[in-house]
């Protein structure tokens, strides 16, 4: 259950991250301003709703139930490691040494763009 909800509050936030990203690298076409816009752009977003989830999730450990204590801690601990250390640190820094390879397409997914007409922006 913990791993369920916390890969799913955890894609929110990298979806939110990457499409924005995304955005700003279509805009300006420079993958490191991408990189610094849009962190800047989501980041104050992102610690919001984490820090919202992790007080929620904290408040379990005033449970009785020990599973839910544990889940809660464990939720609340998991969620702030992710909104700092892998959202502002290990996210940004690898794109960035990563560069253009961001936005490289697989061959056949690439033809598959170019069969069904999609906009070269979408891959």
């Amino acid at each position: 259950i913990m791993f369920c909800v916390l890969f799913g509050l955890s894609m929110d936030y990298e979806v939110l991250l990457l499409s924005r990203t995304h955005e700003e690298f279509e805009r300006t076409h420079d993958n490191d301003r991408a990189v610094v816009a849009s962190l800047a752009a989501t980041g104050r977003l992102i610690t919001g709703a984490a820090l919202i989830m992790a007080t929620v999730f904290f408040g379990f450990g005033a449970a009785r139930a020990v599973m839910i204590k544990e889940m809660g801690i464990g939720m609340g601990i998991a969620i702030v490691m992710d909104a700092t250390v892998i959202r502002a640190l290990l996210v940004p820094a690898t794109m960035r040494l990563l560069g253009d390879w961001n936005w490289w397409a697989p061959g056949p997914l690439k033809r598959l763009w170019e069969r069904l007409r999609l906009p070269a922006h979408a891959l």
